[in-house]
C-alpha cells in the first residue's frame, strides 16, 4: 500500500485496477444512494495555496460521504507560510490535527517536500506545472467507463490532447498514466511555445504508444476515440510569452469542429474549468446538451475515485460496504439538467 498518493510514477497497473475497483464499488455513495461512516471520527487537513473550486470540494465531499470532517484552509494569505514558515514546519504541526492531507501549491515539487515530513498519508492535489495524479485516475476511470458504454476496447484506442500542454498538469499525470496501459495513439496538438515536455513524449513512446504532434486542429481527426482538451493556463507564462502570445481559433474545440473532424462517437473531456467567455478558444459552450461531451459525467467521477483514494491509503477499503444503508431523503434522479445518460 502506498504511504502518499505523490505522483503518478509511484503507481502500478495493479494498483490502479484495484483502485477502480474500490471506486466502482463506492458508485452508490457517490451517487447519494448510500451511506457509510467508515471513516467517522477522522478529519482530513484541506491545504489549497493555490485557487481551486472543484478539486479542493471534491475532494471534501468525497472525505465527508466515508463518514469523515473536513478542515479547510485556501491561500497563502491567511496561512502561516506568509509568516515565513517552512513546508517542513507547517507539514508536521498540521499532521498533529489531522488523519489525512490534501495539498494543492503553486511549485512544482512542493507537494512531495511537505509529505516528506509526515507519515500521515497526503495526497497532491496539484502542485504547479507539475502533475495532478488523482485528475489522472478519475479521467482514465471515465474513458474506461465511456468506452464501456460505447463497446469500445481500450487497447489501440486514439486520444486527442489540445490545449496547453506545456503547463496543463493533468496531461501530463495522464499521459503518465496511460503508459501503464497497452500501445495506444497519441495525438498531441498545441500552438507554438505550448507543446508537450519532450520528456513526457519519450515516456510515452518508451511504452510502446504512437505519438503525433500537429499545431492546428484543422485536419481530420475522424477516428478520434477521445479528445481532451485543456484551458491555455496564462497565469504561468513569464512575461515575455505573455506579451508575444497570440492564439488562433483553431484550438476551439465546438460543436463545428466536432461534426466536422470527429466521429459521432468522439467522446469530450476537459479537466475544468473551462474558459467559456467568447474568443476564449477553449472547449465552446455550444457542446452543452451534446451527448458526446462527458465533462460533468467527468467531474461527478471523481468522487468515486477520490474515495478510493482514501479507502486505500488509509486501509478501510475492505470495511466499508459493512456498514452501508440506504439514503434518508430523495436524492435527485439527475443532478444536471442534460444529464440523461446518452446513447451508444
Amino acid at each position: 500500500m502506498n504511504a502518499h498518493l505523490l505522483s503518478v510514477d509511484t503507481l502500478s497497473r495493479d494498483y490502479v485496477e484495484r483502485l477502480f475497483d474500490v471506486a466502482h464499488r463506492m458508485e452508490p455513495i457517490a451517487q447519494r444512494r448510500a451511506i457509510t461512516r467508515v471513516l467517522e471520527g477522522a478529519v482530513l487537513g484541506n491545504l489549497f495555496f493555490e485557487a481551486s473550486t472543484r478539486t479542493r470540494m471534491s475532494f471534501h465531499a468525497a472525505f465527508s460521504r466515508l463518514g469523515g470532517s473536513v478542515c479547510d484552509t485556501t491561500g497563502f494569505t491567511f496561512s502561516s507560510m506568509a509568516k515565513g514558515e517552512s513546508l517542513y514546519d507547517t507539514s508536521r504541526v498540521i499532521s498533529g490535527y489531522v488523519d489525512a492531507i490534501v495539498m494543492r501549491h503553486p511549485d512544482a515539487g512542493s507537494v512531495t517536500e511537505f509529505a516528506a515530513a509526515t507519515h500521515v498519508p497526503v495526497i497532491n492535489g496539484g502542485d504547479g506545472p507539475g502533475e495532478h495524479p488523482s485528475q489522472a485516475l478519475l479521467d482514465l476511470y471515465t474513458i474506461r467507463k465511456e468506452f464501456e458504454r460505447l463497446g469500445k476496447a481500450f487497447a489501440g484506442a486514439h486520444l486527442l490532447l489540445t490545449g496547453d500542454l506545456r503547463y496543463g498538469r493533468t496531461v501530463h499525470s495522464l499521459i503518465k498514466l496511460l503508459s501503464l496501459y497497452e500501445p495506444l495513439r497519441l495525438t498531441l496538438v498545441s500552438p507554438p511555445g505550448l507543446e508537450m515536455p519532450a520528456e513526457l513524449i519519450d515516456h510515452a513512446e518508451n511504452a510502446g504508444h504512437r505519438v503525433a504532434q500537429r499545431d492546428s486542429l484543422n485536419a481530420d481527426y475522424g477516428d478520434v476515440d477521445v479528445v481532451y482538451a485543456t484551458r491555455i493556463q496564462k497565469e504561468r507564462f513569464t512575461q515575455e510569452m505573455e506579451e508575444g502570445f497570440s492564439l488562433s481559433q483553431d484550438f476551439s474545440v465546438d460543436r463545428a469542429f466536432l461534426d466536422r473532424h470527429c466521429s459521432p462517437h468522439t467522446v469530450v473531456m476537459h479537466p475544468l474549468p473551462r474558459d467559456s467567455r467568447p474568443g476564449a478558444n477553449d472547449l465552446n459552450v455550444d457542446l452543452n446538451g451534446d451527448p458526446r461531451l462527458a465533462i460533468f459525467r467527468q467531474t461527478d467521477n471523481g468522487i468515486p475515485v477520490r474515495m478510493a483514494i482514501f479507502a486505500t491509503l488509509m486501509g478501510v477499503d475492505h470495511l466499508f460496504e459493512r456498514d452501508l444503508r440506504r439514503v434518508g431523503w430523495q436524492p435527485p434522479h439527475q443532478v444536471g439538467v442534460d444529464d440523461a445518460l446518452p446513447t451508444p
